[in-house]
């Protein structure tokens, strides 16, 4: 399993999912189709299926042209999403396969709309798996709360993300990782992993190269809204709850000009 970026609009991420046994391959989220159709040749595989996340322009905008340029080719979004040009809904807990070796479980990941739904992908035994969130879970942050609740983006962060094996990359829809992790520092002003990954993805950013992936790992250490479950996150935050400390991180997150 070969995982690429495809950047899109000003600070979106599309991805081409390989199966490098029969060089099929998955577009996630092609925003501008264009630039995926024309990356999939660039590696030589045949595009079998689109999986979008949810149904905001930016990351299904791109789901009717790239049915015109590619015909037969299959599009998946979350049963309750109303994802554009969607050919075949899922449902939480549905199992996909691309080419041989790769297979996708979809998971529903609520809150910024009621239908989102992140892909888990794994490859062969040996290779780390993979989830692309979209707009729920992004680099030390999360999506805003337009459909949703606290508690939902409790559930899909920590308990349906947080539950994935550690070294699962973090494929997410967004370049926001700086600023997320500049905000996540006004939280926890002493901790060291955040300084340490800010200064780290500071660096990629003046390079031009992405801060994605992460892994599921690093999330529970440097994203405030994965580790809301920790008693002293919660005092520091002023809350006696994860529930109630993710709501107010997240008010905070809205407010903040950093």
């Amino acid at each position: 399993m070969k995982i690429h970026h495809v950047p899109c609009l000003d600070d979106n991420y599309a991805y081409l999912i390989i199966d490098e046994s029969t060089g099929e391959a998955a577009a996630v989220d092609p925003a501008e189709p264009e630039k995926v159709v024309k990356a999939a040749r660039e590696h030589g595989v045949d595009l079998k299926l689109v999986l979008t996340t949810h149904h905001h322009w930016d990351h299904a905008g791109g789901n009717e042209k790239i049915k015109q340029l590619i015909p037969g080719i299959k599009v998946y979004g979350g049963s309750i999403d109303n994802v554009k040009a969607c050919t075949d809904k899922v449902e939480n807990g549905e199992k996909l396969s691309l080419g041989k070796d790769t297979n996708i479980l979809c998971l529903h990941t609520p809150c910024h709309t009621r239908g989102h739904i992140s892909y888990y992908v794994t490859g062969k035994g040996d290779e780390d798996p993979a989830v692309f969130t979209g707009d729920t879970l992004f680099i030390a942050g999360c999506g805003k709360f337009f459909e949703g609740t606290a508690e939902q983006m409790y559930q899909s962060l920590c308990v349906t993300l947080g539950s994935l094996p550690k070294p699962t990359r973090v494929y997410c829809g967004h370049e926001y990782t700086v600023k997320n992790l500049l905000f996540a520092l006004t939280v926890e002003q002493e901790n060291v992993k955040i300084k340490q990954k800010l200064s780290w993805a500071q660096q990629q950013q003046e390079k031009g190269l992405p801060t994605i992936p992460s892994t599921i790992e690093e999330e529970m250490e440097t994203n405030p809204f994965m580790r809301v479950d920790l008693p002293e996150l919660q005092e520091i935050v002023g809350c006696k709850s994860p529930v109630e400390c993710l709501r107010e991180i997240r008010q905070r997150k809205d407010k903040w000009r950093g």
